[in-house]
């Protein structure tokens, strides 16, 4: 059965450079690397077309000789062939397994790894959001013990190199004809093996406890808004640098206000005598009272602007605006006389001055009145469509 072309298995043309052969197979390493794609086998076989390939056209007597004779030249002596000579292929996966698992490559040693970031969930009121606050959290921590000092040993005690990786922390797996780096099973990854462990930290090289914090929270912080607090996280490895705490805010339900970005809404009754006659009523706002001027006639469902009195922005100077939404308030339990008084007030309103005094009622029963009808205009027109035949 014939071999695929390298350059087709690499996609790359005969007269690519080293850096394009190397920048495809580079690619083609991190796509179809066993350990991304488990019990894949034509993954695996695509991996190691890949680097059986590049192992050929990295080396330039090796390419010289598979561009003149072919597979045949390779494996005839022309130019010896396999994986036997040469760094390229060595070399090619230090640098996709320092890009794939973030460095190490083969028998690198890895560096202290800095400490993990945590994330606390912090609630506040719409008020301390808006106007801005300071408060106090408490937090579990994991910190360097400070008896052993991070190494997990009692101290005075000795700590070993681990036999089996030399101090390393991986160890190299071998599969097939190309290795990749694990955890040691003996040390688990320390590099160390220890003897007697520290009564302090039972050999973890860690303590735990729970520490407060004061978080200071900005005027204009919304839902989902996270504030860093840098080295508040978990401690490192000896040598490395902590982790960062994230506050993530949460903003309450508010009873009275509801907030969309910058800007704030409320709904505010009012009786319908004040709707009709119009006047000026007090109205909440998270900086006290503001008043309303309310026009005579002022309709349910109507909203007013007050600018200024929103949320200003936590990332500039601009402050939102304030709406209210007028509901017209139905009186209910009415005594006998107000009954009656609402009834004589009803009837004053009837009569020819009624499209005056309730032109949304009266333009709204007109309409009912021309649809049962069929004096409305779209019913005009169908009629009259019916009427008039094609020509």
């Amino acid at each position: 059965m014939s071999k695929t072309c390298y350059y087709e298995i690499l996609s790359v043309s005969k007269t690519a450079s080293e850096g394009e052969i190397k920048k495809a197979y580079r690619k083609m390493a991190m796509k179809y690397h066993p350990d991304r794609n488990p019990d894949d086998a034509e993954a695996e076989n695509k991996f190691k077309e890949a680097a059986e390939a590049y192992e050929v056209l990295s080396d330039s007597q090796k390419r010289a000789t598979y561009d003149q004779f072919g597979h045949a030249g390779l494996e005839g002596g022309h130019g010896g062939g396999g994986f036997g000579g040469g760094g390229g292929f060595g070399d090619a996966f230090g640098d996709i397994f320092g890009d794939i698992f973030g460095g190490g490559g083969f028998g690198g040693q890895r560096g202290p790894q800095p400490g993990q970031d945590l994330q606390y969930e912090l609630e506040v009121s719409l008020e301390d959001a808006v106007a801005g606050t300071t408060v106090d959290i408490r937090i579990p921590t994991k910190d360097i013990c400070d008896s052993c000092e991070g190494t997990g040993a009692e101290p005075g005690s000795d700590v070993e190199t681990c036999p089996t990786c030399h101090g390393a922390g991986q160890v190299r797996m071998q599969q097939g004809f190309f290795a990749v780096n694990r955890a040691c099973p003996s040390c688990h990854g320390s590099g160390k093996l220890i003897k007697t462990p520290c009564k302090k930290c039972r050999g973890e090289g860690y303590t735990h406890d729970n520490k407060t914090l004061s978080v200071k929270i900005p005027a204009g912080v919304d839902t989902g808004d996270r504030i860093r607090l840098q080295g508040e996280g978990e401690a490192g490895e000896p040598g490395a640098p902590r982790g960062d705490l994230y506050v993530r805010i949460r903003v309450k339900k508010h009873a009275i206000f509801e907030r969309d970005g910058n800007t704030l809404y409320c709904e505010l009754p009012i009786g319908f005598a004040t709707a009709a006659l119009g006047g000026s009523i007090d109205v909440p706002t998270l900086g006290g009272k503001a008043s309303l001027k309310i026009p005579a006639g002022t309709q349910s469902g109507q909203r007013f602007k007050l600018s200024g009195k929103g949320v200003k922005s936590v990332r500039t100077s601009h402050i939102g605006d304030m709406i209210v939404l007028v509901n017209i308030e139905t009186p209910v339990k009415l005594t006998a006389r107000q009954k009656e008084l609402l009834q004589e007030f009803d009837e004053s309103l009837q009569g020819k001055h009624h499209k005056q005094h309730s032109p949304q009622a009266h333009s709204f029963f007109d309409s009912v009145k021309s649809f049962f009808t069929g004096d409305d205009e779209d019913t005009k027109s169908s009629k009259k469509d019916k009427d008039e035949p094609w020509n």
